[in-house]
C-alpha cells in the first residue's frame, strides 16, 4: 500500500512539473504581449532641411563638417554665367556631444558673420507603449558680423550681434514623407532705422518626400508675421534635393535667399522667384567618428 502511495505521489510531482515546464515554453514561444516603444530615425538625411535647421543631430561622438554654397542670382545674365561667378560660402562643424545635445560654430562670407549654436532633444517621435506623436527640439544661435564698420561713428561690439531661438516641431508620417513646423524668435540689437524691427516673428514649414533609398525632394518655406520687415524683405522659399552617397550627404538646391545663416536668410531676403533672383546652392555634408561610442567594432 505504501509503495502504491509513493508511485502515484512521484507521478503527479512529475505531471505537475512537465505542466510548468509547458506551459513555460509555450509563454516563451508566444513571446511577452507587452508593446515595446519604437522610436522614429532618420526624419530628415542631415540637420538641415535646405537652409533652415531639420530636427536632426549629429551622433554622441560625431563632428558634422558642412560646407555650404551659394551662387549669385541666375538673372544676372550670361556675363555672370548665370550666376556661377559670383559665391556666397559658409563653412560649419558641428558636434553630438550625447544623444541629446549637439553644439556648432560656422563662418560666412556673407558680412563676414560668425555664428554659434546648439540644439537640444526634448522629446522623440514613438509608438508601441509610449506614444509620442512628435519630436520636439529646441534650437538657438548667435551671430557676429565682423565687417569693418563705419569708423566716424562709435561702435559697440554689441551692436554687431543677433540672437535665433526656434522650436522644430516634426513628425515622420510614414518612411516616405517627413514633415517640420518651426517657430523662429529672432532679435536684431542693431537695426538700420527707427522703424526697423528688433524683435521679428517667423513661422517655418519644410518637408521631405523620399523618392529612392538615396534620393529625396526637400521644401521649405519661412513665413514673416506682419510688420517692418515684412514689408521690407521677402519670405525665403527653397526646393532641393538631398542625395546620400556613404558618407557624405550631397543638398542641391534653388532658393531666393543668398546668405545661409539663420538671422540673415529668415530676415533679410530680398530675391523674388517671379522676377528671376534665383541662387543655385548646394550642401555636402561629411561625418567624421570623433569619440568612438561604447562597443564600437573597428
Amino acid at each position: 500500500m505504501m509503495t502504491k502511495k509513493l508511485f502515484a505521489l512521484a507521478v503527479l510531482s512529475l505531471s505537475m512539473t512537465w505542466g510548468h515546464v509547458y506551459a513555460q515554453d509555450l509563454m516563451d514561444m508566444l513571446g511577452d504581449d507587452k508593446p515595446k516603444t519604437e522610436f522614429a530615425y532618420a526624419t530628415f538625411k542631415t540637420t538641415r532641411i535646405v537652409n533652415g535647421q531639420s530636427i536632426e543631430n549629429p551622433a554622441s561622438g560625431n563632428l558634422l563638417f558642412m560646407i555650404s554654397h551659394h551662387f549669385g542670382a541666375v538673372n544676372s545674365g550670361a556675363y555672370n554665367f548665370f550666376g556661377l561667378d559670383q559665391s556666397t560660402i559658409r563653412l560649419g562643424l558641428d558636434y553630438g556631444v550625447n544623444d541629446y545635445l549637439s553644439v556648432g560654430i560656422g563662418r560666412s562670407s556673407w558680412l563676414k558673420t560668425y555664428d554659434a549654436s546648439f540644439k537640444l532633444k526634448i522629446l522623440r517621435q514613438s509608438s508601441g507603449e509610449r506614444i509620442m506623436p512628435v519630436s520636439l527640439s529646441l534650437y538657438s544661435s548667435i551671430a557676429l558680423e565682423s565687417y569693418k564698420q563705419d569708423p566716424t561713428r562709435k561702435n559697440y561690439f554689441t551692436s554687431r550681434l543677433a540672437f535665433t531661438n526656434q522650436l522644430l516641431i516634426a513628425r515622420k508620417c510614414s518612411n516616405a514623407l517627413s514633415l517640420q513646423l518651426t517657430p523662429t524668435f529672432i532679435h536684431k540689437n542693431l537695426v538700420h532705422t527707427a522703424v526697423s524691427q528688433n524683435d521679428i516673428y517667423s513661422v517655418g514649414l519644410g518637408g521631405r518626400y523620399k523618392l529612392t533609398k538615396r534620393l529625396s525632394l526637400n521644401a521649405e518655406y519661412f513665413y514673416l508675421l506682419p510688420g517692418n520687415t515684412a514689408d521690407t524683405y521677402v519670405n525665403s522659399f527653397s526646393v532641393g534635393i538631398d542625395i546620400e552617397t556613404g558618407g557624405h550627404v550631397f543638398q542641391l538646391h534653388f532658393t531666393n535667399a543668398q546668405p545661409m545663416f539663420d538671422r540673415a536668410f529668415i530676415t533679410e531676403t530680398t530675391g523674388k522667384w517671379t522676377k528671376g533672383d534665383i541662387f543655385f546652392g548646394f550642401n555636402i555634408s561629411r561625418i567624421f567618428t570623433i569619440k568612438k561610442p561604447k562597443g564600437f567594432k573597428s
